[in-house]
């Protein structure tokens, strides 16, 4: 799931996976809250889930188990 995640938000930062570290914050990795919620629907859409946005889900590492919890 991890995996995943980095490379939908690496795709969307035209950047490489291996560039995006799981427990940097949304903010140090340069996107703003339109970004966040573009990257959320597009998460939404590739992994048939539903985020409900919140403070506390502000990195990768997070944004994982908030979505594992789901299940």
């Amino acid at each position: 799931m991890k995996e995943k995640l980095i490379a939908i938000i690496a795709e969307y930062l035209g950047k490489d996976a291996s560039e995006i570290e799981a427990d940097a914050t949304f903010e140090d990795l340069g996107l703003d809250s339109l970004d966040i919620a573009e990257l959320v629907m597009q998460i939404e859409d590739e992994l048939g889930v539903t985020i409900e946005l919140n403070a506390e889900l502000n990195n990768i590492d997070k944004l994982v188990e908030y979505i594992e919890n789901q299940g």
